[in-house]
């Protein structure tokens, strides 16, 4: 088999294709580099430099590598972007996988793996989120991955497709320092960045019903994620059939305040933090349910909380410095 991975040389997707490749799968990247870079790949791994919406380069790529399954991670995924540009976020995240469904159903593609997202579940007032959880996002980003989920069913039920779709959690950490996420978007290195100029970093509202009146996550180490893709590419290739959606994440919740606790012990930078208004649309908790992965894909998270930020931090350390 050849497996195309779009974005694969993202954050995530750089993990994705050195998890597989170092499996023994063979991949081709497709990535437009806006956020990926080449340097990411492992050696030999082909790079198609270009965008999953464009249809003749899709025709292109998939015949010359006679790709067999897709892993799609390329997408627009800044939740506050997507409140601002509600139309390119619809256009890039939903009319460009179309574009890549179709192209994968013209050139006789049977297998799909997607990259959505716990977003899609919105606010859930549970204890636990599993695959039953009725699915109500509250922000254009979380929309339309919730939208890419039914229109990548909808393609596998129409072309014999065999599809799995993979809703993330709170993502951090990173296999190695050159692969660290180099964004500031995220928790993790939001805190560095805060840190990193002496100042302190910030807490959006202390007054949730939760333990300790902060925000509670299920935080998933990048490494396990990219195993937890690798397992899901595996089983459609051993041949399973139809569509399965499930839960990536650890189970288990850490709060704001206990991160940036964690944060400060791991990098030996202490700051108090400052406490700020909520921000609209941030839920109380959102921690998943692990079980179905379990079951389904033989995964489990093996990495904790001071894993993903030691690991975070050394390459935050490394990038900063070069």
């Amino acid at each position: 088999m050849t497996w195309l991975i779009t974005g694969g040389a993202g954050y995530i997707g750089a993990h994705v294709t050195r998890a597989m490749t170092a499996a023994g799968e063979r991949v081709v990247v497709l990535d437009d580099l806006s956020a990926g870079h080449a340097a990411r790949l492992p050696e030999g791994v082909p790079l198609e430099r270009g965008s999953a919406s464009d249809p003749e380069l899709l025709e292109r790529l998939l015949g010359e590598h006679e790709v067999t399954g897709i892993v799609h991670l390329a997408a627009r995924k800044q939740v506050a972007e997507s409140v601002a540009r509600p139309t390119y976020y619809y256009r890039e995240n939903v009319g460009g996988l179309g574009t890549l469904l179709d192209a994968a159903a013209k050139a006789g593609v049977g297998r799909f793996v997607f990259s959505s997202s716990a977003a899609v579940y919105g606010d859930p007032d549970t204890e636990l989120i599993t695959e039953d959880t009725p699915c109500a996002p509250v922000n254009p980003y979380g929309e339309t991955k919730l939208a890419g989920e039914w229109l990548v069913r909808a393609a596998g039920q129409a072309h014999g497709m065999a599809t799995t779709c993979l809703r993330y959690f709170n993502v951090a950490g990173a296999a190695a320092p050159e692969l660290a996420d180099t964004g500031v978007f995220n928790i993790v290195p939001m805190v560095f960045d805060r840190l990193s100029r002496d100042e302190a970093p910030r807490i959006f509202g202390d007054d949730y019903p939760t333990p300790d009146g902060t925000c509670v996550r299920d935080y998933i180490h990048v490494a396990d994620l990219a195993e937890a893709h690798l397992a899901a590419a595996r089983r459609l290739a051993d041949g399973a059939r139809g569509d399965l959606t499930v839960n990536i994440g650890r189970g288990t919740g850490v709060s704001v305040r206990e991160m940036i606790t964690t944060i400060g012990e791991v990098t030996g930078e202490y700051r108090a933090a400052l406490v700020e208004p909520r921000r609209p649309g941030d839920a109380p908790r959102a921690v998943a349910s692990a079980d179905l992965a379990a079951e389904e894909l033989g995964w489990r998270a093996r990495l904790g909380v001071r894993e993903m930020v030691a690991s975070a931090w050394q390459g935050w350390v490394l990038h900063q410095g070069a």
